[in-house]
């Protein structure tokens, strides 16, 4: 378990839907797993040079599980700076970001 997953979740506004979702999914599957601080689920706006943004969603590796029902694809570790905690507990941050402030 040491690949990130990443899934677009759609437009800002679109994206309430699936990001609920998956935060009702995540839930259950945490609360079984004794809340674990390196379980989370991240999300991010993103432009990369379009109009408008997408919502992109990022699984820690050890969401692994919750993240191959919603069909996220492997990525590399995302960069802190932007990302916004969607689902896990506030312990996430520095035990998955431990080089950031």
């Amino acid at each position: 378990m040491t690949h990130w997953y990443s899934i677009n979740l759609g437009d800002g506004i679109m994206a309430s839907l699936p990001s609920a979702e998956i935060e009702a999914f995540f839930q259950r599957a945490f609360a079984e797993a004794g809340r674990p601080p390196e379980m989370a689920v991240f999300t991010r706006s993103e432009s990369e040079g379009r109009l408008h943004c997408e919502v992109m969603a990022y699984f820690s590796p050890a969401a692994a599980e919750v993240a191959t029902v919603f069909d996220a694809q492997p990525c590399p570790k995302p960069v802190r700076a932007g990302l916004g905690l969607l689902a896990g507990d506030e312990g996430a941050w520095s035990v998955l970001f431990p080089e950031s402030p």
